[in-house]
Parts: structure tokens; sequence; C-alpha cells
């Protein structure tokens, strides 16, 4: 298990840029709103800050899921288990029940089916691996 870390200035920026689109369909239905069906200009303000202050209270909650690759607290980093085929480059191995697609790690030599490995990185959904001693 990794230690915690301080969400980053990339995290929150990458959490801010997938809630413009909200932002922007709750702006829009609100004004249409005003436009349309008469809801007092202060009703559209309190609901578009409300809008505002649920993301500003999620984020402490969902910011792992925004973290870039390799950072992420969660996942399979530092786990060890064995190889399924042959890893030259590419190739796949079990981490536990899960089969994954995983790449040789630089600086890492070849790694036979049926080797033991050791997660070194997440990218995606794809691991980087070196070999483990027995």
């Amino acid at each position: 298990m990794s230690a915690r870390r301080a969400p980053s200035a990339a995290t929150l920026r990458r959490y801010l840029l997938f809630q413009v689109p909200g932002w922007l369909v709750a702006g829009t239905a609100l004004a249409a709103a005003v436009r349309w069906w008469d809801l007092p200009l202060r009703w559209a303000l309190l609901g578009f800050a409300a809008w505002l202050a649920k993301d500003a209270l999620l984020y402490p909650i969902v910011h792992r899921a925004y973290e870039p690759d390799g950072f992420a607290p969660h996942g399979p980093i530092g786990e060890r288990g064995v190889a399924d085929t042959a890893v030259a480059d590419e190739g796949w191995v079990w981490i536990g029940p899960e089969r994954w697609r995983a790449r040789r790690a630089p600086g890492a030599g070849p790694i036979a089916a049926g080797a033991p490995v050791r997660v070194v990185r997440l990218r995606g959904h794809e691991l980087e691996v070196e070999p483990e001693e027995p």
C-alpha cells in the first residue's frame, strides 16, 4: 500500500476540466428556466452555486480517480505475480486472479513464461513489470 499523497495541481486541473461540461449544461438549463419559465434570477444563481459547491465538496472524495497514470494509490503497483507468456517487450502476466497485459520495465531483462514478476508501474490498463527473484 502506498503512502497517501496530497492531490497535485495536475489532478485538480484534470478534475476541473471534467466538470466543465456539467457546468455548461447546468448553466444553460438554468438560463433557459429564467427565460422561458420565469424562474427568478436569484434562484438560478443559487442553483448554479449549489452545483459548483457539489463539485467542490466531492473533490476530496474522488480526486484519486483523477490522478495521472502510475500515481494512483489503487492498482497493483508493487504486487507480485507470474508471467503467463514470455515478456520480451510485451506479454501477459497473472497478478492474483487477474490476467494483465504487461510491458517489460526499462532496463529489466527478458522474462520467461512462468517466471515471477513484480509490477513497477501502471500505464492505463497495462503494467510495467520486472523479473522478481524467486
